[in-house]
């Protein structure tokens, strides 16, 4: 059965993700390849959501 400890696990190795994206997108700002900043943007903010979704999920378990 999945834990708290494991989803809170998986928050945090998504949220690393998001950042590691960001920095990747921040260095393509001003560039030729701006377009897939901006695509890693959305990507980011897709990221944002999941974490949103499983910190509900986590309040949804049985402690």
């Amino acid at each position: 059965m999945v834990s708290q400890a494991e989803l809170s696990s998986l928050q945090t190795a998504i949220r690393e993700l998001g950042e590691r994206i960001t920095a990747a997108a921040d260095e393509l700002v001003g560039t030729s390849d701006e377009g897939v900043a901006i695509d890693l943007y959305e990507v980011e903010r897709s990221l944002r959501i999941a974490q949103r979704r499983i910190a509900k999920a986590t309040q949804g378990l049985d402690s």
